[in-house]
């Protein structure tokens, strides 16, 4: 078990699971039998669908675990020190901008309630492929592509909160303050006993659930009670649930995107268009482009094809852009399959484009006595 789990918390492990998880969905979404996918997805349990407890709760622990991340980053990590976070973050915000503007640009006085879509990138996936095909990179190339990521996750975590809320009911999100307030006072205390901060946890989700902001918000306030030092153990141990059943079991219910009409047709959709440009352009073009102008100022940080092969790593825009799609146009509908449709292509996209120019790269830095970098 302890062997097992610990293949579960490898990037690449996380990553291939979510890529099959992905595969079965989409193959079987589009077989003769895509109408028992449909009937899994919609089987209720304890009020929600399949589709809607992967979504709503599973994902809660994969935010969970991206909020422990940035957490520890903020307090100990990179991010601790203004000078040294400057620069991914101002490459995650550039990321965020530049694809949200280009997919309002094409889909202006339409489907506009989906700008977000594009703005996320994958920190399981982008660290993933980043893990398999650059085993000679730099390992700083890998710190600004995580703080970025981490940086890039807090802001689409605030974009759902603000944006993507459904009507507000209050007397919930106030009473959340209570199990919130528990929870973080028994961590705080080193509390590790489950059958105490689970209930809380618990707690936590279903009263933010019932107020309208999506529950997996709670994940984060969770994760941020957690002291700095406890958050590497609390990851350690939240980790293979987290890479190895709550995200690829999303992913399933999430990409199991049906070609109605054929693909040409959902190609030729504005949503669709729009996230794989945003995606694609708008990512590599924000990231590099913002990190390009700090950089007259900084004189630090990736440059050169290092810096276009992590931009266009930062469009891989899978599990977070697919929940923002869903939360956008609403489950299962033709806004929501087309820019699942986008998501599906535009990582691919820069996944293939990012790897191309990486896998030169680390030719590059294999063939030199000693790897140096900025």
């Amino acid at each position: 078990m302890p062997r097992f789990t610990r293949i579960l918390r490898s990037e690449t492990t996380g990553g291939l699971l979510m890529l099959g998880a992905t595969v079965l969905a989409l193959i079987w979404a589009n077989s003769p039998w895509s109408a028992s996918y449909r009937h899994l997805s919609g089987t209720h349990a304890a009020g929600l669908t399949l589709a809607e407890w992967s979504a709503d709760g599973l994902l809660a622990i994969f935010f969970f675990v991206a909020g422990l991340e940035l957490k520890r980053e903020l307090v100990l990590g990179d991010l601790r020190d203004p000078r040294r976070a400057a620069l991914p973050v101002a490459a995650a915000i550039g990321g965020m901008i530049v694809p949200a503007l280009i997919f309002s640009a094409i889909n202006a006085g339409g489907a506009l309630r989906g700008w977000a879509i594009p703005t996320a990138t994958d920190i399981a996936f982008a660290l993933a492929v980043l893990a398999v095909i650059g085993k000679n990179l730099p390992p700083a190339l890998r710190t600004f592509l995580l703080t970025l990521a981490v940086v890039d996750d807090l802001l689409a975590i605030l974009i759902i909160a603000v944006f993507y809320a459904s009507a507000l009911t209050i007397l919930p999100l106030l009473l959340t303050l209570f199990p919130l307030a528990g929870f973080g006072l028994a961590v705080q205390r080193r509390v590790r006993a489950w059958w105490i901060l689970l209930p809380l946890a618990a707690l936590t989700w279903a009263l933010m659930h019932a107020s309208g902001v999506h529950a997996t918000v709670a994940g984060v306030l969770l994760a941020f009670t957690v002291p700095a030092d406890l958050a590497e153990r609390f990851e350690h141990r939240w980790r293979p649930l987290s890479s190895g059943v709550a995200v690829p079991v999303f992913a399933f219910f999430a990409a199991g995107v049906t070609v109605a009409g054929g693909l040409g047709s959902s190609l030729g959709d504005t949503v669709t268009i729009g996230v794989i440009a945003g995606l694609v352009a708008g990512k590599t073009i924000g990231i590099a482009g913002t990190t390009w102008l700090a950089q007259r100022f900084t004189r630090a940080g990736p440059a050169g094809w290092d810096l276009l092969g992590l931009a266009l790593l930062g469009g891989i825009g899978f599990t977070v852009s697919m929940l923002i799609g869903e939360l956008a146009y609403g489950p299962g509908t033709p806004g929501d399959q087309h820019a699942k449709l986008g998501v599906l292509l535009g990582s691919l996209l820069a996944a293939v484009l990012a790897t191309i120019v990486l896998r030169l790269r680390d030719r590059h830095y294999r063939s030199l006595p000693t790897s140096k970098f900025f």
